[in-house]
């Protein structure tokens, strides 16, 4: 039997949809599976759940619950990470601390102070995972749910252990692009790439056709461009459709969250349109309907149809040979030319017996690149924060986010990290007795005199000008 560790097994809804999706593909049918959370109160409830799936189902999976974290990885093929360090109550800080300094969150989970706050509580954990890898199952595969992807995967790249980052964005992107094109999903032709939650459609085309400019059409018909307000923004200036949604999307960039006339024009829409904390507002509703006894009991055990998630299909690929094409994030090493080779970057990827097989893409068009590199600067930092504990840089990362930056002063967003890093201060070991500098309000009185220093020979000219004008 097949081994696979799923750390982080107490999100009841993720946990069931990727093993349902396992335990679909014949292929598959005989698979351990070992889930793992720091309690048992909800893993129980899945263990339950699934074993009444292989009854029903005939299957000849097995399903074990632990809360050590070693056993569960001893021995694994495959590891599959969905934890959330802090769960709801580190998200609702992530979301609250920085709304009342003015920074609107619709998302959180992969950039902004939301997403640089989780990524400071994960990637500690995700290392001491990957270093028990190291040593239990070294030649595992880890595939990875944990956001912030992309600061994630950075974070994994610098470890030995062989990994890939898993998302949706493209899937159903395609979903949303076929809508508009009337062109069925499967038969349009497409190549993605950029870094996770912000990702371009380099290609689309159908039957040889270039569907863009039908797209373009589209997007300058009001009643389809109302749909997807930010992302249709995005598009018309940049050239390119773009994988995430109108609220995230609205959250990495500075022009449609900084105020409330772009709040209103843009994101105004229900259902993650972009509404101030939708995805917290979801995640509580969420852990409060499964926070109850027995929530499994009655959920249906006859095996759907596999999901949109990847996961059962690279590892169907990589035990049968069967071939698997898909978008994931990797450590980019030259996958695209123009991002940096450290960056986590997310493109197209083959999956067969033989591993996992990257595709070299070349540059992305120069506008792309440079709107991708916005978030990368602040995904290094974040990292180098996560692992160094050092307060200065976060301070640097939320400085340079986009939409912190184009609301906060300096000063303000080294207050508002402050106030962030105490009120976690329990998910956060690595900053213990370590706090941003304080940068108090120097006063200039009304009578200051200027004090006599050298003038830059570079402005000594526009003091001449000064001059001329008086």
């Amino acid at each position: 039997m097949r081994k696979i560790a799923i750390i982080g097994a107490g999100s009841i809804v993720f946990c069931k949809t990727l093993m349902l999706d396992i335990m679909a593909t014949e292929a598959l049918e005989e698979t351990e599976f070992v889930l793992m959370a720091p309690s048992t109160a909800k893993t129980s409830q899945v263990e339950a759940f699934a074993n009444k799936v292989i009854a029903e189902n005939g299957l000849k999976s097995k399903v074990s619950i632990t809360t050590d974290r070693r056993e569960a990885l001893k021995g694994a093929d495959y590891v599959i990470c969905t934890f959330q360090v802090g769960g709801v109550a580190a998200f609702e800080m992530d979301y609250k601390i920085p709304l009342q300094y003015g920074v609107d969150q619709c998302i959180g989970d992969t950039l902004g102070p939301g997403g640089i706050f989780r990524a400071l509580r994960s990637i500690p954990v995700i290392l001491d995972v990957a270093r028990e890898m190291e040593e239990l199952c070294p030649d595992a595969l880890l595939l990875n749910y944990v956001n912030p992807m992309a600061m994630i995967c950075w974070a994994l790249g610098e470890t030995k252990v062989k990994f890939v980052g898993l998302c949706h964005g493209v899937q159903t992107t395609l979903d949303l692009i076929a809508g508009y094109t009337n062109v069925p999903k499967a038969e349009i032709d497409y190549v993605s790439a950029g870094i996770n939650h912000m990702g371009w459609f380099l290609k689309l085309e159908h039957e040889g056709k270039d569907l863009y400019p039908l797209l373009r059409e589209k997007f300058e018909q009001p009643e389809f461009y109302v749909n997807e307000k930010v992302r249709g923004e995005v598009f018309r200036h940049f050239g390119y459709f773009m994988t995430e949604s109108t609220g995230h999307l609205s959250e990495y960039v500075p022009w449609f969250r900084k105020n409330e006339r772009e709040l209103a024009l843009y994101c105004d829409e229900p259902a993650f349109g972009g509404e101030s904390g939708a995805a917290y507002a979801w995640s509580a509703y969420v852990a409060d309907k499964y926070n109850q006894p027995n929530i499994m009991d009655n959920e249906p055990t006859k095996l759907p149809a596999r999901s949109v998630e990847y996961c059962a299909y690279i590892i169907e690929a990589l035990e049968t040979g069967k071939p698997f094409a898909f978008n994931g994030n990797v450590r980019n090493d030259g996958m695209i030319a123009n991002l940096p080779h450290d960056c986590c970057a997310e493109g197209p990827i083959y999956a067969d017996r033989t591993g996992l097989h990257r595709t070299l893409l070349g540059d992305l068009p120069p506008q792309c690149m440079a709107l991708n590199m916005t978030n990368i600067n602040v995904q290094r930092l974040a990292v180098l924060a996560a692992k160094s504990g050092d307060p200065e840089a976060v301070v640097h990362a939320c400085a340079l986010d986009p939409l912190t930056s184009a609301v906060l002063s300096l000063k303000e967003i080294r207050e508002m990290v402050t106030e962030m890093l105490e009120a976690q201060a329990q998910w956060l070991p690595q900053f213990a007795g370590r706090e941003p500098k304080a940068a108090p309000t120097i006063a200039i009185p009304h009578d200051v005199q200027r004090a006599e220093v050298p003038i830059d020979p570079a402005l000594a000219i526009f003091s001449r000008f000064g001059e001329l004008a008086k």
